[in-house]
């Protein structure tokens, strides 16, 4: 028998309710693992509202968390029990003491890496690493655009970025965000909510745009991303945090410079185990070696999951947030 969240309808933290649930032992393939650290994604509470699919009521919530193996079902070769392991894996029930997971989406810890920051950092830093590298392959000397850039993403992306030799442009809600992402690598951190960041972009770039905008506030955003873009630049939408936006015309992508729009995923982006594992053997060498550092702002005790989604929400947090086991 394990603790755990789960939530019987959509709605506010206040729905997220900490039950018994029957943990079997681990099936083909699955190993268990007792959770020492679980984090803490705007996805889920997109699940929880209902604005991203939900499979069935009742359901758990979380795809990541850091622990120990402390059994393995037949065929298991990834893991062996006493590993330390993290894992981004559904269904939804990261938000629990134990949970059985698929052993090929679990990663090896090393040493160095503890279990908040390898709970913290794995969904966030695989998705810079695919932003940066794949969906749109920065060079240096280019001038990007990211959203959020105090968020857990968005600070990966600024240091990663940098380190690339990009020129960092990131928005912010306020003045202590901005100084923020300015001390994890953003140039030009703009808070969005005093001007145009549109207009703002254009004058740092001298009227050019960016090569791509990392965009994951969606409705709020959208339009003025696109502005924001230099010709044939790339708009990576890649969350939905204010809402999804208005459609667009295809013939507007060509009206604003031939532009690209794609919404990736990370699933899309590790489908194997050999693309897990370069991703995330990727993170974990530039954490190791100090190029990136994870900011966690806030630690809760597991059972106060629903007081870290309402302070998520109220934007009370910058970088990442994790639950304590």
């Amino acid at each position: 028998m394990s603790k755990a969240f789960r939530f019987h309808r959509h709605g506010g933290p206040e729905v997220m309710r900490w039950e018994d649930v029957d943990i079997p032992p681990p099936g083909a393939g699955q190993a268990r693992m007792r959770n020492a650290a679980v984090a803490v994604n705007y996805r889920d509470v997109l699940i929880r509202r209902g604005i991203h699919e939900l499979r069935a009521f009742p359901s758990g919530l979380g795809l990541e968390s850091a622990g120990v193996v402390e059994a393995i079902g037949p065929g298991v070769t990834e893991v062996a029990v006493g590993d330390r392991i993290a894992c981004v894996a559904g269904p939804d029930g990261a938000y629990a003491e134990f949970r059985n997971v698929p052993a090929a989406r679990a990663v090896k810890l090393p040493d160095g890496i503890d279990d908040r920051t390898a709970a913290s950092m794995m969904v966030r830093g695989m998705t810079a690493r695919y932003l940066l590298h794949d969906t749109y392959a920065v060079r240096p000397g280019d001038a990007i655009l990211i959203h959020a850039a105090a968020g857990g993403v968005g600070l990966i992306l600024c240091q990663w970025a940098k380190h690339l030799g990009a020129t960092v442009i990131g928005t912010v809600s306020t003045e202590a965000k901005a100084a923020v992402a300015h001390a994890h690598g953003c140039d030009h951190p703009i808070v969005y909510s005093r001007e145009d960041f549109a207009a703002r972009v254009k004058d740092i770039t001298k009227g050019e745009g960016v090569a791509v905008v990392y965009d994951s506030v969606g409705r709020t955003t959208f339009e003025g991303s696109m502005r924001s873009l230099r010709r044939r630049g790339v708009l990576a939408s890649f969350g939905e945090a204010s809402g999804d936006p208005e459609p667009v015309p295809p013939r507007k992508l060509g009206q604003l410079g031939s532009i690209w729009l794609t919404h990736p995923s990370l699933p899309d982006y590790t489908a194997t185990r050999a693309d897990l594992l370069a991703a995330a053997n990727d993170l974990l060498a530039m954490v190791q070696a100090g190029k990136i550092k994870i900011a966690i702002s806030h630690a809760y005790a597991l059972r106060d999951a629903p007081q870290a989604h309402a302070d998520l929400e109220a934007r009370k947090t910058t970088g990442s947030i994790v639950l304590i086991a």
